[in-house]
Protein backbone atom coordinates (compact mmCIF):
# COMPACT_ATOMS: atom_id res chain seq x y z
CA UNK A 1 0.00 0.00 0.00
CA UNK A 2 1.34 3.49 -0.64
CA UNK A 3 1.71 5.15 2.74
CA UNK A 4 -0.91 8.55 3.04
CA UNK A 5 -0.27 9.36 6.80
CA UNK A 6 1.99 12.59 5.26
CA UNK A 7 -1.68 13.90 3.36
CA UNK A 8 -3.91 15.66 4.79
CA UNK A 9 -8.06 15.44 4.91
CA UNK A 10 -9.92 17.19 1.78
CA UNK A 11 -13.15 16.83 0.59
CA UNK A 12 -13.05 14.16 -1.67
CA UNK A 13 -15.74 13.30 -4.48
CA UNK A 14 -15.37 10.38 -7.84
CA UNK A 15 -18.85 10.03 -9.91
CA UNK A 16 -18.92 6.54 -12.19
CA UNK A 17 -20.88 4.96 -14.67
CA UNK A 18 -21.07 1.83 -16.48
CA UNK A 19 -23.96 0.42 -18.48
CA UNK A 20 -25.86 -3.52 -19.14
CA UNK A 21 -26.90 -3.96 -22.68
CA UNK A 22 -29.45 -6.16 -23.12
CA UNK A 23 -32.34 -6.86 -25.07
CA UNK A 24 -35.64 -4.52 -25.52
CA UNK A 25 -37.84 -6.77 -24.18
CA UNK A 26 -35.29 -7.66 -21.19
CA UNK A 27 -35.47 -3.99 -20.40
CA UNK A 28 -39.10 -3.50 -20.56
CA UNK A 29 -39.91 -6.19 -18.15
CA UNK A 30 -37.31 -4.69 -15.94
CA UNK A 31 -39.84 -1.24 -16.69
CA UNK A 32 -42.15 -3.32 -15.61
CA UNK A 33 -40.85 -5.13 -12.44
CA UNK A 34 -41.74 -8.29 -14.19
CA UNK A 35 -38.12 -10.04 -13.19
CA UNK A 36 -38.88 -13.19 -11.24
CA UNK A 37 -35.43 -12.87 -9.52
CA UNK A 38 -37.14 -9.64 -7.89
CA UNK A 39 -36.84 -5.36 -8.53
CA UNK A 40 -33.86 -5.42 -10.03
CA UNK A 41 -33.45 -1.49 -9.81
CA UNK A 42 -33.74 -1.92 -6.14
CA UNK A 43 -31.46 -4.76 -5.59
CA UNK A 44 -28.61 -2.98 -8.00
CA UNK A 45 -28.71 -0.06 -6.48
CA UNK A 46 -28.33 -1.46 -3.01
CA UNK A 47 -25.45 -3.96 -4.31
CA UNK A 48 -23.56 -0.74 -5.45
CA UNK A 49 -23.68 0.57 -2.26
CA UNK A 50 -23.08 -2.18 -0.11
CA UNK A 51 -20.00 -2.84 -2.40
CA UNK A 52 -18.92 0.71 -1.97
CA UNK A 53 -18.57 0.21 1.36
CA UNK A 54 -16.25 -2.71 1.19
CA UNK A 55 -13.91 -1.84 -1.60
CA UNK A 56 -10.82 -2.47 0.12
CA UNK A 57 -11.78 -6.31 0.96
CA UNK A 58 -11.36 -6.36 -2.85
CA UNK A 59 -9.31 -4.22 -4.46
CA UNK A 60 -5.41 -4.95 -2.49
CA UNK A 61 -4.17 -1.71 -2.54
CA UNK A 62 -7.08 0.28 -1.56
CA UNK A 63 -7.03 1.90 1.89
CA UNK A 64 -10.77 1.25 4.12
CA UNK A 65 -12.07 4.83 3.54
CA UNK A 66 -14.68 6.43 5.67
CA UNK A 67 -17.21 7.24 3.57
CA UNK A 68 -19.27 9.78 4.13
CA UNK A 69 -21.82 9.09 1.53
CA UNK A 70 -22.67 6.90 -1.62
CA UNK A 71 -25.12 7.02 -4.18
CA UNK A 72 -26.42 4.62 -6.78
CA UNK A 73 -28.78 5.53 -9.44
CA UNK A 74 -30.11 2.78 -12.00
CA UNK A 75 -32.17 4.00 -15.21
CA UNK A 76 -33.34 1.56 -17.73
CA UNK A 77 -32.42 3.41 -21.49
CA UNK A 78 -33.36 2.24 -24.86
CA UNK A 79 -30.61 -0.49 -25.41
CA UNK A 80 -29.40 -0.59 -21.79
CA UNK A 81 -29.57 -0.26 -18.05
CA UNK A 82 -27.34 2.76 -16.96
CA UNK A 83 -25.25 2.82 -13.80
CA UNK A 84 -24.45 5.71 -12.16
CA UNK A 85 -22.48 5.99 -8.87
CA UNK A 86 -21.40 8.95 -6.44
CA UNK A 87 -19.34 8.86 -3.55
CA UNK A 88 -18.40 11.73 -1.28
CA UNK A 89 -15.39 11.40 1.76
CA UNK A 90 -12.92 13.68 3.95
CA UNK A 91 -10.15 11.71 3.54
CA UNK A 92 -7.13 11.42 2.55
CA UNK A 93 -7.21 10.02 -0.56
CA UNK A 94 -9.57 9.78 -3.37
CA UNK A 95 -12.52 7.48 -3.77
CA UNK A 96 -12.74 6.82 -7.30
CA UNK A 97 -12.34 3.29 -6.86
CA UNK A 98 -14.95 3.21 -4.71
CA UNK A 99 -17.61 4.54 -6.94
CA UNK A 100 -15.76 2.43 -9.58
CA UNK A 101 -16.67 -1.13 -7.37
CA UNK A 102 -20.40 0.42 -6.51
CA UNK A 103 -20.72 0.49 -10.54
CA UNK A 104 -19.41 -3.24 -10.97
CA UNK A 105 -21.44 -4.69 -8.44
CA UNK A 106 -24.76 -2.96 -9.49
CA UNK A 107 -24.45 -4.10 -13.00
CA UNK A 108 -22.78 -7.65 -11.98
CA UNK A 109 -26.33 -7.84 -9.94
CA UNK A 110 -28.25 -6.91 -12.60
CA UNK A 111 -26.14 -9.34 -14.87
CA UNK A 112 -27.15 -12.26 -12.58
CA UNK A 113 -31.06 -11.16 -12.11
CA UNK A 114 -31.21 -10.84 -16.02
CA UNK A 115 -29.13 -13.70 -17.13
CA UNK A 116 -31.76 -16.45 -17.36
CA UNK A 117 -33.83 -14.01 -19.72
CA UNK A 118 -31.64 -13.25 -21.96
CA UNK A 119 -28.45 -14.68 -23.56
CA UNK A 120 -26.85 -11.55 -24.69
CA UNK A 121 -26.29 -9.32 -21.72
CA UNK A 122 -23.41 -7.38 -22.31
CA UNK A 123 -21.21 -5.12 -19.12
CA UNK A 124 -19.38 -1.99 -20.78
CA UNK A 125 -18.92 1.35 -20.65
CA UNK A 126 -17.16 1.35 -16.85
CA UNK A 127 -15.86 4.48 -16.52
CA UNK A 128 -14.98 7.29 -13.69
CA UNK A 129 -16.59 10.21 -15.09
CA UNK A 130 -14.80 13.09 -12.75
CA UNK A 131 -13.06 13.32 -9.32
CA UNK A 132 -12.60 15.92 -7.16
CA UNK A 133 -10.44 16.37 -3.84
CA UNK A 134 -6.48 16.20 -3.18
CA UNK A 135 -3.27 18.49 -3.74
CA UNK A 136 -4.00 18.93 -6.96
CA UNK A 137 -7.64 20.70 -6.64
CA UNK A 138 -5.39 23.60 -4.68
CA UNK A 139 -2.33 23.95 -7.00
CA UNK A 140 -1.49 27.62 -7.67
CA UNK A 141 0.69 28.65 -10.69
CA UNK A 142 3.25 31.43 -10.72
CA UNK A 143 4.46 33.28 -13.85
CA UNK A 144 7.99 32.87 -11.79
CA UNK A 145 8.88 30.96 -8.98
CA UNK A 146 8.58 32.75 -5.48
CA UNK A 147 11.63 34.05 -4.16
CA UNK A 148 12.37 32.16 -1.10
CA UNK A 149 14.54 32.25 1.94
CA UNK A 150 14.97 29.69 4.77
CA UNK A 151 16.58 30.37 8.01
CA UNK A 152 17.46 28.32 10.36
CA UNK A 153 18.00 30.06 14.51
CA UNK A 154 19.95 27.92 16.45
CA UNK A 155 22.76 28.52 18.54
CA UNK A 156 25.20 25.24 18.92
CA UNK A 157 24.38 25.25 14.95
CA UNK A 158 25.67 29.06 14.41
CA UNK A 159 28.64 28.26 16.74
CA UNK A 160 29.34 24.89 14.51
CA UNK A 161 28.39 22.57 17.43
CA UNK A 162 25.47 20.74 16.10
CA UNK A 163 25.03 19.66 12.03
CA UNK A 164 21.86 21.46 10.65
CA UNK A 165 19.78 19.34 9.32
CA UNK A 166 16.21 20.79 9.63
CA UNK A 167 17.39 23.84 6.89
CA UNK A 168 18.62 20.99 4.65
CA UNK A 169 15.69 19.05 5.07
CA UNK A 170 13.38 22.42 4.40
CA UNK A 171 15.51 22.95 1.14
CA UNK A 172 15.31 19.14 -0.14
CA UNK A 173 11.30 20.09 0.29
CA UNK A 174 10.83 22.88 -1.65
CA UNK A 175 12.47 21.52 -4.74
CA UNK A 176 9.62 19.96 -5.51
CA UNK A 177 7.62 23.17 -5.64
CA UNK A 178 7.30 26.32 -7.79
CA UNK A 179 9.99 28.50 -5.40
CA UNK A 180 13.25 29.37 -6.05
CA UNK A 181 16.21 28.98 -2.97
CA UNK A 182 17.93 32.47 -2.76
CA UNK A 183 18.75 32.55 0.47
CA UNK A 184 20.00 30.74 3.46
CA UNK A 185 21.37 31.44 6.90
CA UNK A 186 22.16 30.13 10.28
CA UNK A 187 21.88 32.52 13.23
CA UNK A 188 21.87 32.22 16.78
CA UNK A 189 18.91 32.52 19.37
CA UNK A 190 18.71 36.39 19.63
CA UNK A 191 16.12 37.96 18.80
CA UNK A 192 18.19 41.11 17.50
CA UNK A 193 19.97 38.69 15.09
CA UNK A 194 16.69 37.36 14.06
CA UNK A 195 14.66 40.71 13.62
CA UNK A 196 17.17 42.00 11.38
CA UNK A 197 17.69 38.89 8.55
CA UNK A 198 13.83 38.72 8.40
CA UNK A 199 13.76 42.56 7.60
CA UNK A 200 16.63 42.33 5.77
CA UNK A 201 14.99 39.74 3.52
CA UNK A 202 11.88 41.31 3.01
CA UNK A 203 13.29 45.19 2.55
CA UNK A 204 16.39 44.98 0.89
CA UNK A 205 16.33 41.05 -1.24
CA UNK A 206 12.32 40.89 -1.73
CA UNK A 207 11.94 37.44 -0.74
CA UNK A 208 8.42 36.44 -0.85
CA UNK A 209 8.44 33.26 1.11
CA UNK A 210 10.85 32.74 4.66
CA UNK A 211 11.14 29.91 6.40
CA UNK A 212 12.80 29.81 9.65
CA UNK A 213 13.24 26.35 11.81
CA UNK A 214 13.91 26.01 15.64
CA UNK A 215 13.53 28.44 18.61
CA UNK A 216 9.52 27.70 18.35
CA UNK A 217 8.94 25.77 21.82
CA UNK A 218 9.61 26.72 26.01
CA UNK A 219 13.18 26.49 26.31
CA UNK A 220 14.82 29.78 27.55
CA UNK A 221 16.22 30.58 24.54
CA UNK A 222 13.51 29.94 22.28
CA UNK A 223 12.51 33.62 21.08
CA UNK A 224 11.72 33.19 16.96
CA UNK A 225 8.04 33.88 17.83
CA UNK A 226 8.91 36.94 20.12
CA UNK A 227 11.14 38.26 16.96
CA UNK A 228 9.12 37.50 14.37
CA UNK A 229 6.17 39.08 15.88
CA UNK A 230 8.28 42.15 15.85
CA UNK A 231 9.40 42.09 12.31
CA UNK A 232 5.05 41.15 10.24
CA UNK A 233 2.88 43.51 10.08
CA UNK A 234 -0.37 41.09 9.94
CA UNK A 235 -0.63 37.85 11.84
CA UNK A 236 -2.12 34.96 9.78
CA UNK A 237 -3.02 32.32 12.48
CA UNK A 238 -4.46 29.74 10.62
CA UNK A 239 -1.47 28.56 8.87
CA UNK A 240 -0.06 28.11 12.72
CA UNK A 241 -3.10 26.58 13.98
CA UNK A 242 -2.65 23.80 10.71
CA UNK A 243 1.07 23.12 11.58
CA UNK A 244 -0.26 22.52 15.39
CA UNK A 245 -3.52 20.45 14.11
CA UNK A 246 -1.28 18.28 11.68
CA UNK A 247 1.57 18.13 13.96
CA UNK A 248 -0.59 16.99 16.79
CA UNK A 249 -2.41 13.91 14.85
CA UNK A 250 1.31 12.20 14.92
CA UNK A 251 2.29 13.67 18.42
CA UNK A 252 1.53 15.14 21.19
CA UNK A 253 4.23 17.16 21.56
CA UNK A 254 3.23 18.89 19.27
CA UNK A 255 1.01 20.98 21.09
CA UNK A 256 3.86 22.59 22.75
CA UNK A 257 5.26 24.38 19.41
CA UNK A 258 4.81 28.25 19.41
CA UNK A 259 5.18 28.60 15.53
CA UNK A 260 3.99 32.21 14.20
CA UNK A 261 2.87 32.99 10.78
CA UNK A 262 2.66 36.46 9.34
CA UNK A 263 3.16 38.80 6.66
CA UNK A 264 5.27 41.52 6.34
CA UNK A 265 4.58 43.58 3.24
CA UNK A 266 3.98 41.21 0.34
CA UNK A 267 5.96 38.51 2.15
CA UNK A 268 4.89 35.58 4.16
CA UNK A 269 6.83 34.27 7.14
CA UNK A 270 6.44 31.15 8.47
CA UNK A 271 8.03 29.86 11.70
CA UNK A 272 8.69 25.84 11.39
CA UNK A 273 9.99 23.22 13.94
CA UNK A 274 13.52 22.57 14.72
CA UNK A 275 13.74 19.27 14.22
CA UNK A 276 13.75 18.06 10.50
CA UNK A 277 11.25 15.32 11.60
CA UNK A 278 9.10 18.40 12.55
CA UNK A 279 9.72 20.71 9.99
CA UNK A 280 8.94 18.29 7.05
CA UNK A 281 5.89 17.43 8.45
CA UNK A 282 5.02 20.63 8.76
CA UNK A 283 5.56 21.17 5.19
CA UNK A 284 3.28 18.38 4.46
CA UNK A 285 0.45 19.88 6.07
CA UNK A 286 1.06 23.51 4.56
CA UNK A 287 1.78 23.22 0.63
CA UNK A 288 0.32 23.47 -2.03
CA UNK A 289 -2.69 25.27 0.17
CA UNK A 290 0.13 27.62 0.84
CA UNK A 291 0.84 28.83 -1.99
CA UNK A 292 -2.82 30.88 -2.40
CA UNK A 293 -1.64 33.36 0.16
CA UNK A 294 0.37 35.12 -2.90
CA UNK A 295 -2.48 35.64 -5.43
CA UNK A 296 -4.47 37.14 -2.23
CA UNK A 297 -1.22 39.07 -0.97
CA UNK A 298 -0.85 40.44 -5.07
CA UNK A 299 -4.57 41.33 -4.70
CA UNK A 300 -5.64 38.74 -6.90
CA UNK A 301 -8.39 37.63 -4.49
CA UNK A 302 -9.26 33.44 -4.26
CA UNK A 303 -10.40 33.20 -8.08
CA UNK A 304 -7.20 34.64 -10.33
CA UNK A 305 -7.29 33.18 -13.45
CA UNK A 306 -3.99 31.68 -14.84
CA UNK A 307 -0.26 31.94 -13.52
CA UNK A 308 -0.27 34.73 -10.64
CA UNK A 309 2.07 37.31 -10.84
CA UNK A 310 4.68 38.92 -8.38
CA UNK A 311 3.51 43.43 -8.45
CA UNK A 312 6.73 44.90 -9.86
CA UNK A 313 7.12 47.17 -6.67
CA UNK A 314 6.16 45.25 -2.99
Amino acid sequence: MIDVSPKFHTLRYALAKGSLYARPETLERVRQNDVPKGNVLEVARAAGIAAAKRTSDWLVFCHPIPLDWVEVQVEVQEDCLKILAEARSVWKTGVEMEALTAVTAALLNAYDMLKPLDDQLKIGDIRLVKKRGGKSDFTDAFAEPLKTGVLVISTSTFEGSREDKSGRVIQEFLKQQPVKMCEYRVVPDDVDQIVATLTEWVDQKGLDLIFTTGGTGLGPYDLTPEATRQVIEKEVPGIAEAIRRHGKDRTPYAMLSREVVGVRKKSLIVNLPGSSKGARESLEALFPGLLHAFPMLWGGGHESPGAATRPEKQ
